[in-house]
């Protein structure tokens, strides 16, 4: 961890994205970043990802700006690999000395503290100013990113970043970064417009109704609908509402209103009661997305917790601690909701505790679930070992959980 890491006031976001650095194993004292895509591979993938075709603009809006102020461009793809770096002969010799070069990854878990890193993470604008970075080599150096999305499904793309002197991080220049990013989203969609008009396949979201629900970490969920015509709506829904399109939502055969009313109430409820409630949300989503006989939605699903669910089923655990923001409605005692939320972050403790990676046991020990969650703290320790700059919060934390548990 950087030197004056304990004796500064440093912003939560970048003492969070120091603590995955060290229990990732990157080194204070490391000078580059690890290079993951050689010169043959980084062609190819530069060619075929889907920024190739706005990085002119890029370039010309951001790029000619970088290269005024003696600052760098760059854009990486959703690895945090580095696709393009932008500037003048010089700055870029200057950047060559920490490795912030094409083909160069910037995963924090690889590189350290960074903006592109963390924007990738946080998937937001972020700036890291000098110090705040997590290898010494980076410090002379400040900069500000933010995240490229995918217009058909919102997805990242990328992010694009600029990076210079300690000047260069300034509100201007973050809106800066952050406009030319939507220029770029607005083009891509323009594009997919071309396309779908000329007969080629249209995306995903364009062939018919399809439904976001967002709910980890939330108390009331909030629910996306795009109609597969340009036009898109958001709702924030009531703690029952939300219950009800969770509970609909992971049961793709529907649910009868008997069904329905055990998971959703604690007590009997009478059957008026829950096709009120039902009237209430048919009226706000409208009758082409909800039906019943049996309940269900009828729509392309997606949920947040189903996407942390199928990253588990592919054996991608790093990706699920991603993309988990806490537990499912924390707040519900709905029957089928306590049941969905226990086997969600269940499944994803038991991954994280088998999984052998420390940044992953760390960022879940910080978590409010894993906080007192003496297996994963003991984990942790064993994979660390002594010399981590870690071991002593995990030793302190043990401590106090000794204390607290009454261990002799």
């Amino acid at each position: 961890m950087p030197a004056d890491a304990e004796s500064t006031g440093v912003r939560a976001h970048v003492a969070d994205s120091w603590l995955r650095s060290a229990a990732a194993g990157v080194q204070v004292d490391a000078v580059d970043a690890p290079i993951t895509l050689p010169p043959d591979a980084l062609r190819d993938h530069r060619e075929a990802h889907p920024l190739a075709q706005v990085f002119p603009l890029l370039d010309d809006v951001l790029g000619q700006a970088a290269r005024d102020c003696d600052a760098v461009m760059a854009v990486s793809d959703a690895a945090g690999q580095l696709l393009w770096v932008c500037g003048t002969p010089s700055v870029l010799r200057r950047a060559e000395a920490i490795g912030f070069v094409e083909g160069s990854n910037w995963d924090e878990r690889l590189a350290g503290t960074n903006a592109p890193g963390m924007a990738l993470r946080l998937d937001r604008s972020v700036n890291v100013v000098g110090a705040e970075h997590f290898r010494r080599s980076v410090q002379r150096w400040s900069c500000a990113a933010t995240t490229i999305h995918d217009p058909s499904d919102h997805s990242v793309l990328g992010v694009l970043d600029i990076t210079g002197g300690d000047d260069i991080v300034v509100p201007q220049t973050t809106a800066m970064v952050r406009a030319a990013a939507r220029m770029a989203e607005s083009e891509l969609a323009r594009e997919l417009l071309v396309r779908s008009g000329s007969g080629q396949a249209p995306a995903p979201s364009a062939r018919g109704l399809s439904v976001l629900i967002e709910a980890l970490g939330r108390t009331d969920a909030l629910l996306t609908v795009d109609d597969g015509r340009g036009h898109r709506r958001t709702v924030r829904l009531s703690p029952r509402h939300s219950e009800i399109l969770l509970l609909l939502a992971s049961a793709a055969r529907g649910l009868s209103g008997d069904e329905l009313a055990v998971l959703l109430y604690e007590e009997d409820s009478s059957a008026s009661t829950l096709r009120v409630e039902m009237g209430r949300l048919r009226g706000l989503l409208g009758d082409d997305l909800l039906v019943s006989r049996p309940y269900r939605l009828v729509a392309e699903l997606a949920g947040d917790w189903l996407g942390v669910e199928a990253h588990l089923a592919a054996g991608d655990v790093a990706s699920a601690m991603r993309s988990y923001r806490g537990p499912l409605l924390p707040r519900s005692s709905a029957p089928g909701v306590v049941r969905l939320r226990e086997s969600v972050e269940g499944t994803l403790r038991r991954a994280v505790l088998t999984s052998g990676r420390a940044d992953l046991m760390s960022a879940w020990t910080r978590s409010a679930s894993g906080t007192d969650d003496y297996d994963m703290w003991q984990a942790q320790a064993r994979l660390l070992g002594p010399g981590s700059p870690l071991m002593p919060l995990v030793q302190n934390q043990l401590q106090r959980l000794d204390r607290e548990l009454g261990a002799p």
